[in-house]
């Protein structure tokens, strides 16, 4: 028994073995204990231990054999999961579509699409080698080069064709295509090799360009689609109101701008953090990637970076490709800094939808900014070198570092205080500079009797050519050209606070012109400008450009600082041609309103833009109809306009007709 019972004290667990020798330790001074009384205590308490544990052996046995069953079958339990959780999901789908086909169509394109993604994904994981095998013998035979120049010519003639019959009744469109063939020779002339142009490259990142603005300007799908997801996104970012009411209070949101717009950026950036730990939106950024890389032919880590700067930052896409930075080729870093200052991010697209811009040009304008991106940086910047990064699959995104997804949302929220400051610092520095700029040219100015001399009337003079050139209408060139100045020489967001107190102008139905200045720009010129200053290429990104690459990659620091400023101008060229597609694209939507009956019905309580266009018809057809001799004793009795409707019109808008009708009336 003594043998047995030592034997068994040498399995005991450490938790055991502090509890004996605290009891050994508690009945040490006990010296007068008989010796055997002692032996057969011990012996006695091994006994009862042992049964003990024999016990809890037992009774765990069947929770490890679930466990170990568990581990064995653990992928068949995980796709018994999966099963019942898409099958429930398709079950909800298909209930919706039901209930309410109209109501469910979002939800049922983007499960088509998602479904699309998947099963792309997996035909190239099981049958993609098999693929390639058989397209092998055609990869460089005489029938493929004739194929693909074919579909190219197809492509240029029925392009050719379409601007004959698209601009036949808008010629004005022929500008703005122009003005894109203009960019592009000014780049060419300005390429670093002209001879190694990847052509390919660049005519395709055009045609995509090209197309994405067909189907979100033109087709009535691709329009709906986006517009509905600009009214889902401005509906998203309404909900900060919740958190900022409560911390600022109801009255600081509605009047302080630092409290209506900072605050979106904050909560956009807790939704993009629990995105990036999911793996959403590197899924997205691979996809989107994946597309670009086939048909333009660029290396993984640059399309991945412009494709990931359509949701982020110039600083943060290039965290996504980070490692490879350092091996990358110049021309691989050109790309990357030009779709960092051609695109703008996620967080900050929040606040300009906040200005009142349109949230579904603002979409557009960014994601069609990726491949045009990529197309001029490789007709500036040319590959001459040997690349690493031919294939994707030596290319991984990394996951984010947080634990939980609590953690993913509090570091997201935490991680936009500096960006908050750095838009409240610069537009605090820009706009005091500008007022001061202003002051020193307005003094000059006075010295040679030039009133009003100001940086934004350089601008409208300097770059009023370019934005004719984009498709904008003469009168509106110099208020656009302002906007465009300071955007490049001071900042994107001063720009569009500017276009957004132009349509805050227009939809509040002030007349265009007021005593010799326009006091709006044109629908039209508003599509134009939102393309054109949607990019982060201004003067100052360049220091942030070079700190936030450096800082990833220190060894090509002089490369970084060799490239930035070609780069800047680059990316400020593709939001520029973005423009040119916009006026070539853009048309006015939805049925031409009558106005006569709109006139006569509606309350003419405060004026809005849709009266002053009507009241506005209404002045020119009684000038038209006036041949010598004032028809206003035919108001009374016409079907369509009454001398109610002219008083009306009359009394927010001074017109001569106005004080000819008051001695008729």
């Amino acid at each position: 028994m003594e043998k047995e019972g030592e034997k068994e004290s040498i399995s005991l667990s450490p938790r055991e073995n502090y509890m004996d020798n605290q009891g050994l330790d508690m009945m040490g001074e006990e010296t007068d204990i008989p010796e055997k009384t002692r032996e057969e205590d011990i012996a006695t308490s091994l006994g009862n231990e042992s049964e003990l544990s024999a016990f809890q052996r037992g009774s765990q046995e069947p929770f490890s054999k679930a466990r170990q069953f568990y581990r064995t079958h653990a992928q068949l339990f995980q796709r018994i999961l999966w099963g019942l959780l898409c099958t429930a999901y398709f079950a909800y789908v298909l209930t919706a579509c039901i209930l309410n086909f109209q109501r469910a169509l979002a939800l049922f394109v983007l499960t088509c699409l998602v479904l699309f993604f998947l099963a792309c994904s997996l035909i190239r994981k099981h049958f993609g080698k098999k693929l390639l095998r058989y397209g092998k013998p055609f990869e460089n035979s005489q029938l493929w080069l004739w194929l693909k120049w074919g579909l190219i010519a197809v492509a240029l003639v029925g392009l050719i064709l379409w601007l004959i019959l698209d601009t036949a009744q808008r010629p004005k469109q022929l500008i703005s295509f122009a003005g894109i063939c203009m960019f592009v020779i000014i780049l060419f002339a300005c390429s670093k090799y002209h001879f190694a142009v990847s052509w390919r490259a660049v005519f395709w990142g055009l045609m995509l360009e090209f197309a994405l603005g067909i189907l979100v300007i033109r087709t009535d799908p691709g329009f709906a689609a986006f517009q509905w997801l600009g009214e889902q996104i401005q509906i998203f970012l309404n909900y900060t109101v919740a958190g900022s009411s409560f911390v600022f209070g109801d009255a600081l949101i509605k009047d302080v701008f630092a409290f209506q717009a900072l605050p979106i950026i904050v909560f956009f950036s807790c939704v993009m953090s629990v995105l990036y730990y999911l793996g959403l939106m590197q899924w997205v950024i691979v996809k989107i990637a994946w597309i670009l890389q086939i048909t333009l032919g660029t290396t993984a880590t640059e399309t991945l970076s412009v494709a990931g700067n359509i949701f982020v930052g110039m600083t943060e896409a290039p965290l996504l490709i980070r490692p490879y930075l350092p091996d990358m080729t110049s021309s691989e870093i050109h790309a990357v800094m030009t779709g960092g200052f051609a695109t703008i991010s996620g967080t900050v697209l929040g606040a300009y939808i906040t200005f009142g811009i349109d949230p579904a040009s603002l979409v557009s304008a960014s994601v069609m900014a990726a491949p045009c991106a990529l197309a001029l940086s490789k007709l500036v910047y040319p590959e001459v070198e040997e690349s690493k990064f031919k294939n994707k699959e030596g290319v991984k995104l990394p996951r984010g570092d947080q634990k939980n997804i609590l953690e993913a949302a509090s570091s997201g929220a935490a991680d936009s205080i500096g960006l908050i400051a750095n838009i409240a610092a610069n537009l605090i520095a820009f706009l005091a500079v500008l007022a001061f700029i202003n002051a020193v040219l307005s003094w000059l100015g006075e010295m040679v009797n030039i009133e009003g001399l100001s940086f934004q009337v350089i601008c409208s003079y300097v770059l009023r050519p370019i934005v004719f050139m984009m498709g904008v209408n003469w009168e509106d060139c110099p208020m656009v050209a302002e906007m465009l100045g300071t955007k490049f020489f001071l900042n994107e967001f001063v720009a569009y606070e500017r276009l957004s107190q132009y349509k805050n102008k227009r939809l509040s139905g002030i007349e265009e012109w007021v005593g010799g200045e326009k006091q709006w720009i044109s629908v039209r010129a508003e599509i134009i400008t939102t393309f054109s200053l949607c990019g982060f290429a201004n003067l100052s990104s360049m220091g942030i450009t070079l700190g936030g690459l450096t800082s990833m990659a220190p060894t090509r620091k002089s490369d970084f600082a060799k490239l930035v400023t070609r780069a800047l101008l680059t990316g400020a060229c593709v939001s520029l041609v973005n423009a040119c597609v916009a006026g070539i694209l853009y048309v006015p939507r939805g049925a031409e309103a009558n106005c006569a009956s709109f006139l006569n019905t509606t309350n003419f309580t405060s004026p809005s833009y849709e009266i002053y266009v009507c009241c506005r018809e209404f002045f020119q057809s009684i000038t038209l109809n006036n041949t010598g001799q004032l028809p206003f004793s035919q108001l009374r009795t016409s079907p369509e306009f009454s001398a109610e409707t002219l008083a009306s019109c009359c009394g927010f808008y001074d017109h001569t007709n106005c004080i000819k009708n008051s001695l008729f009336v």
